[in-house]
């Protein structure tokens, strides 16, 4: 009993922030300003309230897993992305694995064709929300028209009475190819970047945390030579491996997409403060293929058309945090 208190309170102080690709968070209803009509029942993939359900489950159980062997409770904060809707959100936090921590969210919907936004969940425990705002991305196609993509949403509020800033990112895709879509995404850090600024114009000691699926790895210049700015330290760095670790897999390689990146000001020894501890990926083997040539990749909700049964196509990743409470 006495070993059991003393791992208790050697978690009370630490804290996990999250991130989630859930992959296609979508309801089974046809919205008609969005190209949603695959995820429908008698859409592409025969999308079902038995399958949304499930999804439902999956997803839930593992935001209510995330950095619980770090932690006491699951995250206080979470951002997502690849969800529908409120509903989607609202579904979530209700789900039987989630509803006794009082997780609240942040959304709006974005210009995305395929109507995928990005949102945050907080525990109202231990986050006051102060104030939100969803930002644009001006990216441009090869053709010089507007490129509508995920907003960038920004968050401020307190955590554990720290007053810090959330960005949540989803920037766009390299479905035609790396080489051919590196610029949008290099687009996407500048435009971080003039967010970041405006923020740090009336909040010069700003501690801030960038959240997202980048769609590039810690080494590619956009998020090394254009994000990750002086200010900023990525501990995802480290971690990534494109022969054996990453958030993500396509044809035996690895990424690192999924990201979470701190202000250096979080790497100060403060025990009265919020400091950075450190960032994992969550990889555990039951989110894993099993067998076959995909074995060890991440067990997603669909190939292609065909359903799996999965979670994601992405693995999580977490920080943990520490603030000693008097």
């Amino acid at each position: 009993m006495h070993q059991n208190s003393s791992i208790l309170n050697s978690k009370k102080n630490i804290f996990t922030i999250g991130f989630y690709n859930v992959e296609n968070l979508f309801d089974i209803d046809n919205d008609p300003k969005t190209r949603d009509d695959d995820f429908t029942p008698s859409g592409k993939k025969t999308w079902s309230y038995e399958r949304y359900q499930d999804k439902l489950q999956k997803i839930s159980a593992v935001i209510s897993q995330l950095g619980i062997e770090q932690s006491s409770i699951s995250p206080v904060l979470i951002g997502l992305v690849e969800v529908e809707n409120e509903t989607v959100l609202q579904d979530l936090i209700n789900h039987p694995n989630l509803k006794e921590t009082p997780y609240a969210y942040v959304h709006y919907d974005s210009p995305d064709e395929r109507g995928i936004d990005t949102a945050l969940l907080y525990n109202k425990q231990h986050f006051e929300l102060l104030d939100s705002k969803a930002y644009p991305m001006f990216i441009e196609n090869s053709r010089g028209n507007r490129d509508y993509t995920r907003d960038v949403l920004w968050v401020v509020g307190k955590l554990k009475g720290d007053k810090i800033h959330l960005l949540v990112n989803h920037w766009p895709s390299r479905k035609t190819g790396g080489e051919n879509t590196d610029q949008k995404r290099i687009d996407a850090a500048i435009n971080l970047q003039e967010i970041i600024q405006t923020i740090y114009a009336t909040e010069p000691d700003a501690k801030i945390i960038l959240m997202g699926d980048f769609n590039d790895n810690p080494t590619n210049e956009s998020v090394h030579d254009y994000l990750v700015t002086e200010e900023f330290h990525n501990p995802m760095k480290h971690l990534f491996d494109p022969d054996s670790k990453g958030t993500t897999c396509f044809q035996g390689k690895w990424s690192l997409f999924d990201q979470i990146i701190v202000s250096k000001n979080f790497l100060e020894e403060h025990t009265d403060k919020l400091s950075f501890k450190q960032a994992e990926i969550f990889d555990k083997e039951w989110l894993k293929i099993k067998r076959g040539k995909l074995k060890g990749s991440p067990f997603r909700t669909y190939i292609h058309k065909w359903y799996q049964e999965g979670y994601s196509d992405h693995f999580p990743v977490y920080a943990t945090f520490t603030k000693n409470e008097s």
